[in-house]
């Protein structure tokens, strides 16, 4: 079984940080005291303090002995620990460009990484695949960027769950998700808690692990309302898009819920959906990963299918199972072969388009 890691991370390593210091000296800073922190535009990434706490940088990797995740050797060198054959890494400190404000900045940040992720993923022979990222706030320019960025290789582009003034269903972003059709670009939701994007439910909260318990489910039921019932995939019926880092257990329960609401209410919303939720799932505009050792694995198998699931590890962070995150796929004993190898790979296979 070929076994695809839909959701790692990079770990960035000093350079990259370095460099955007060298290159915005008027808009990028390093924080002063005994807990440095990149300032970009006033801003702390992450911001680890008040409402919607992010993670603290020192805190946010696994203490798993033997972690090496600080250059492409090291990773593969751990994807092998881990049985993993092929892993898809999105960013951690690159998470910030959706929310830089500055046009030539945000566009500038983006470009860096993008060439950079790139750079570290080629002498791995396609075992290490990176995802691009782009302003999606400022128009034309997060297009041209996500041109690049399927230029140099990159399997997919980063999107937050939602935009500071905007949801994913808003008009203004239709001609990014026509691109992203065009450029057979798959399209993967993803936030974090402190980086300065709306903070979905957890302004409530300011210890991080309250914060992280509430943010990335909610923040993937409101990307997964804005996109379905807004009529995203009803306009760009070829989009691909995987709810990352929220694991599957809430999608049965979240796709029969707008069920619900399509069925009873649905012509309330203008330029929304024309097709049952159940509909979009089939046709394979989405995507989620899952967390092997999710009890109610089998239980979303049963009621939804398996096409749609992907293995994700969560690699290098804190809460990820590295240097164990595959056993429970590999082992478990009530999901059948063929789910798991689907689960395993060939669904990932199929949303990266990976060969």
């Amino acid at each position: 079984m070929r076994i695809i890691d839909a959701d790692g991370h990079v770990a960035e390593n000093p350079t990259f940080a370095m460099e955007a210091l060298k290159r915005w000296p008027d808009h990028v800073r390093l924080s002063n005291g005994q807990r440095p922190r990149l300032i970009i535009e006033g801003r702390s990434y992450p911001e680890d303090r008040g409402p919607g706490a992010g993670c603290p940088p020192e805190h946010g990797l696994t203490k798993a002995q033997g972690l090496n995740c600080a250059t492409a050797e090291g990773v593969l060198a751990d994807a092998d620990r881990d049985h993993i054959d092929t892993m898809v890494l999105y960013p951690s400190l690159g998470l910030c460009v959706p929310s830089i404000e500055t046009p030539e900045v945000a566009a500038g940040f983006a470009r860096l990484y993008n060439e950079w992720i790139a750079d570290f993923c080629a002498p791995t022979n396609g075992r290490l695949r990176g995802v691009g990222v782009t302003p999606i706030e400022h128009g034309q320019s997060a297009i041209d960027i996500m041109t690049e960025a399927k230029e140099l290789g990159l399997v997919a582009i980063l999107v937050p769950p939602a935009l500071k003034t905007r949801n994913l269903d808003h008009p203004d972003l239709d001609p990014f998700y026509s691109a992203a059709v065009e450029l057979d670009m798959p399209l993967g939701i993803h936030g974090a808690p402190g980086i300065h994007l709306p903070k979905i439910g957890v302004d409530r909260f300011t210890n991080y692990i309250q914060v992280h318990c509430i943010s990335f489910p909610f923040d993937q039921m409101t990307a997964m309302t804005a996109l379905v019932s807004g009529g995203v995939f009803e306009r760009h019926p070829q989009l691909r898009v995987a709810f990352l880092e929220a694991g599957a257990g809430w999608v049965p329960f979240f796709i029969d819920r707008l069920h619900e609401h399509y069925e009873k209410r649905g012509d309330w919303i203008e330029r929304g959906w024309r097709r049952d939720p159940h509909e979009y799932l089939r046709d394979g505009n989405i995507y989620v990963t899952c967390e092997p050792e999710e009890p109610i694995l089998p239980g979303v198998i049963d009621v939804l299918g398996a096409e749609f699931i992907m293995f994700a590890s969560d690699y290098p962070h804190w809460d990820g199972e590295w240097p164990e995150s595959t056993r429970h796929l590999r082992t478990r004993p009530d999901i059948s072969e063929e789910a798991r190898e689907k689960i395993g790979g060939r669904n990932a296979q199929q949303f990266y388009k990976l060969n």
